[in-house]
């Protein structure tokens, strides 16, 4: 989305998702009571999905969503120090162990998709790479595969991998947030001196300079690199203060959510049960590839597993500040697993096709 688009007001849409924000507030503030972990961006998806399928007309908060992703890509990039420099060389294997984790679960949900569930080729690949959400719904369309199950697929896999890694922290490991919504070192907006503000502030800037330069998921990482930059450099140590971050979780809870405005469940409640079991089996392959790793390495199993989950960029790094739990490696990872599928999909695609069966028609 282009920044003149972004600036183009339409006063009832701007109306319609400031109802349906303070009507997800209420999910994001029962969660929070409720001491559940990113109760605002969990609070928020669980009502706006619940709404959506049940017909509400809810409108996506989509062009301020862009702006809250850059709020978490600066609040990412504040977590780059010069220590974390220093452990960066020692994430290789990691990284190659990730790389050929996607190959599997994407080789295997794929055949699965096809030979189980009668997904056509074009479908059943793009619908098992755990790539980016619009990436993969794009990609998928072009090459002729069906936008609807890819992206019901899509969206149901990190809708359901954001439920799950942060419940399983609150239960397992019997995590509770802190005062800041969960989120460690960050303070209020009283907090920030006016100079530091302006530095984060001018983080933004790294979104129409990631556009122009073409990077994929630009309003998240263009502000990202220059908020390591600046934290890097010394010019500042400070975070986006906690009510633009708890912004930003309601706002991507929202998004998620409103994903589903439009469905008819009756048409597409299979697969969208067929999501949730696929996405449950990437859990468990990750959870798998996580462990062993961490056996093997030494690196933490926790860090490890929201590395390996199949979640989006964005909604994953959102967990890790949450969970407090190395930011920066899991960041990276996310980095790497999506810049990798970007590369990766078309051409692996071609090499694999002939591996697919013919789709099965369904009624």
């Amino acid at each position: 989305m282009t920044l003149p688009a972004m600036l183009k007001f339409n006063p009832k849409l701007v109306f319609g998702a400031f109802l349906t924000l303070a009507f997800c507030a209420v999910g994001g503030a029962l969660f929070e009571w409720l001491t559940v972990p990113l109760a605002w961006l969990i609070g928020a998806m669980i009502f706006s999905t619940v709404a959506a399928l049940a017909g509400a007309p809810l409108k996506s908060p989509g062009r301020l969503r862009h702006l809250m992703i850059g709020v978490l890509g600066i609040m990412l990039g504040s977590s780059f120090t010069p220590d974390v420099l220093e452990h960066v060389g020692q994430w290789w294997v990691s990284m190659a162990t990730l790389v050929t984790f996607v190959i599997v679960l994407t080789a295997t949900v794929a055949l699965l998709l096809n030979k189980m569930a009668g997904f056509d080729p074009v479908t059943s690949y793009f619908s098992a790479a755990p790539g980016g959400f619009a990436t993969m719904v794009v990609m998928g369309a072009e090459m002729g595969g069906d936008e609807r199950d890819i992206s019901l697929i899509h969206a149901i896999r990190i809708m359901v991998t954001v439920l799950t890694i942060p419940l399983w922290f609150r239960f397992y490991y019997d995590y509770v947030p802190g005062v800041a919504a969960g989120l460690p070192g960050v303070g209020s907006v009283s907090d920030i001196d006016a100079a530091d503000f302006a530095i984060l502030a001018s983080c933004a800037l790294g979104y129409p300079l990631a556009k122009v330069l073409r990077f994929p998921a630009a309003s998240l990482l263009g502000p990202m690199m220059l908020s390591a930059f600046v934290h890097l450099s010394g010019l500042t140590a400070a975070k986006p203060p906690s009510e633009i971050v708890i912004l930003s979780q309601l706002v991507i809870g929202t998004g998620l959510g409103c994903r589903f405005v439009g469905l008819q469940v009756k048409r597409v409640l299979k697969t969208m049960m067929l999501s949730v079991v696929v996405t449950a089996f990437m859990l468990v392959l990750a959870a798998g590839f996580a462990f062993g790793l961490s056996q093997i390495t030494g690196l933490g199993f926790p860090a490890l597993l929201i590395s390996f989950s199949p979640g989006g960029l964005a909604e994953m790094t959102l967990i890790s500040l949450a969970m407090d739990i190395d930011t920066a490696f899991v960041s990276t990872h996310h980095l790497v697993r999506m810049l990798f599928l970007v590369i990766a999909v078309p051409v692996f695609f071609k090499v694999f096709r002939n591996q697919f069966s013919a789709p099965v028609q369904n009624d």
